[in-house]
């Protein structure tokens, strides 16, 4: 599968540079989200359980699925820091082919763009599929697309961050370059993370890329796969979404 490369030398710096970018913003709408429904909830590309964790604190029973060993270590480190073994259950998996029984979840989750990461349309195609398969008969799927990746602007080696302190308490540069390849809406992003100063700064690299659809795109995906959308929303309160939207998110439920 086109797409999972990279995530595992990212592991290491997920958390810090999305506490620098996105941080906590969408937290409330995925607890709010899960807070509406009775059973278990499903969330794709869990990661390193940025969004499983809070959604379980509040009371829900969370099962995670990711592609990355690096990503899931560090996931089971904060649930067991939190005591959430009982409400997190991790699973190392494709979402393409879902490994848990039919109708098995009132709510799927898709936050934060991880459906950008299947590059090609045979792989969204086959997640869509699995996520109706496992939804429950009035079963919401809930995904949000990161609407500003086509309109990046190509870039080489331009510093994004600096001077803070990194996740091994070393001061950190990351240093990025962005290329558009726009005949397939694919943005790519190279990145290198220097820890440290002079001589002794250690540097790591590499790259992560993401497809981009429209929003209605989108809807014509989720349509083919069996779904009826059930709202597009622009913020995270629950606003309704137009092309100036910085949030794009979709509801949908099986048809």
């Amino acid at each position: 599968m086109e797409g999972h490369e990279g995530w595992d030398d990212y592991a290491a710096y997920y958390d810090w540079e999305n506490a620098q970018t996105v941080g906590r913003r969408d937290i409330a709408f995925w607890r709010r989200m899960a807070a509406a429904v009775d059973g278990p909830i499903l969330e794709l590309g869990c990661g390193t359980g940025r969004v499983a964790l809070p959604v379980a604190r509040q009371g829900a029973t969370v099962v995670g699925i990711d592609r990355s060993d690096s990503m899931l270590a560090r996931a089971r480190k904060r649930v067991k820091r939190a005591r959430l073994g009982s409400r997190v259950q991790l699973v190392r998996g494709d979402i393409r082919h879902l490994p848990f029984p039919d109708r098995s979840f009132p709510l799927v989750m898709a936050p934060y763009g991880i459906l950008q990461s299947l590059l090609a349309e045979r792989d969204l195609k086959q997640t869509l599929e699995a996520v109706a398969r496992v939804l429950t008969r009035k079963g919401t799927f809930g995904l949000e697309l990161v609407a500003d990746l086509p309109a990046w602007d190509e870039y080489s080696k331009r510093v994004s961050l600096r001077g803070k302190r990194g996740p091994n308490g070393k001061p950190i540069t990351l240093i990025e370059s962005v290329t558009q390849d726009r005949a397939r809406h694919i943005t790519r992003f190279e990145q290198e993370f220097v820890e440290g100063r002079g001589k002794s700064a250690v540097r790591k690299k590499f790259a992560l890329a993401f497809r981009t659809l429209t929003v209605p795109q989108m809807l014509g995906r989720l349509e083919k796969a069996g779904f009826r959308v059930s709202a597009v929303l622009g913020d995270y309160q629950g606003g309704p979404w137009d092309l100036r939207a910085e949030v794009w998110i979709i509801l949908a439920r099986r048809g």
